[in-house]
């Protein structure tokens, strides 16, 4: 169903209580995409520089073609300024009618683009690139986030996100209802199983972790209930279960509660968080939940997430 004509406009296309995407991640995306588009700053589009008037203004609809999630849309406005800038032209009018986070189905108007068309023109592929796959991550991310409700537990992203798009991407995860876990190697300590090799056991690495950097929060993976409980042992308080049984996995929350309830909590009294990640799937979410976990994670919500088809239509003035 098309939103009509006299629809409330949207101020901010922004989620609401989201700080949004790194600006400065966004401007570098948009910079580096009408790059690889025009040929490098100003560059040129021969299409649209020879064939629309400069001075032609026209209205431009960002339609709906599938249903979903939309995502993104805060990187519009950035990519019509940083294009009218390259022409040397007036930057088009942003109308929204809806904004991050929203539900559509195909037809919906999400926002009217009215401007020089040729800034609309050169604009439209970096624009659709950027919507469509933000708005395809939060898609998939709210099938995730459904599947969980209720169910006690949160559906969390990974750092296989696509190279240059993470602030991107990982906005788009809370646009759908997920929750980010850490935004780099720089925030959160992760102690995996080469880490462990490396610094010569468990109890090593997380002494070594927090010596060095005292300030973040240290995670230890676990294969095993053995692993978890000695991960327990050295003061860890968030636990990564990896690629466990259901049934391993259950036995292992038991454990770690027990331990808990024997020790007076984790590290500093911390009820320790525990994740369960590795072979998840939609038709296992709600089993992986029932076992105790707080929380899921799943990088194909970024690796694997395919686009949601949205399309520019224009309408000159």
């Amino acid at each position: 169903m098309t939103t009509p004509p006299t629809a409330p406009r949207v101020l901010s296309p922004l989620l609401p209580g989201d700080p949004g995407p790194d600006p400065a991640a966004l401007d570098r995306l948009v910079v580096a995409a009408l790059d690889e588009d025009l040929g490098p700053a100003p560059g040129r589009d021969v299409t649209t520089q020879a064939t629309v008037p400069a001075d032609a203004r026209g209205t431009a609809g960002l339609v709906a073609r599938a249903p979903g999630v939309v995502a993104g849309l805060v990187a519009v406005p950035v990519v019509l300024a940083a294009v009218a800038e390259r022409l040397g032209l007036p930057g088009p009018e942003v109308r929204w009618r809806l904004g991050d986070g929203a539900t559509i189905a195909p037809g919906d108007v999400v926002a009217e683009l009215v401007g020089p068309v040729q800034v609309l023109l050169v604009a439209e592929r970096t624009l659709l690139n950027v919507v469509c796959r933000a708005s395809g991550v939060a898609t998939h991310t709210r099938r995730w986030a459904d599947a969980l409700a209720g169910a006690g537990a949160r559906v969390l992203d990974t750092r296989k996100t696509t190279p240059g798009l993470r602030a991107l991407e990982k906005y788009a995860v809370r646009c759908g209802g997920g929750t980010n876990k850490r935004m780099g190697l720089h925030d959160v300590a992760m102690v995996k199983d080469n880490h462990v090799v490396a610094a010569g056991g468990v109890a090593a690495a997380v002494a070594a972790v927090r010596a060095r950097f005292p300030d973040v929060e240290v995670q230890v993976e676990a294969d095993t209930t053995a692993q978890a409980l000695e991960a327990l042992g050295a003061g860890a308080t968030f636990l990564l279960l990896d690629n466990m049984p259901t049934p391993v996995l259950a036995a292992t929350v038991r454990a770690v509660r027990d331990w808990e309830a024997a020790h007076g909590g984790g590290a500093g009294g911390r009820r320790v968080e525990l994740e369960a990640t590795g072979a998840l799937t939609l038709d296992r979410a709600a089993e992986v939940a029932a076992t105790g976990v707080d929380l899921l994670s799943v990088g194909a919500l970024t690796h694997s997430s395919p686009v949601l088809d949205l399309a520019l239509d224009l309408r000159p003035a």
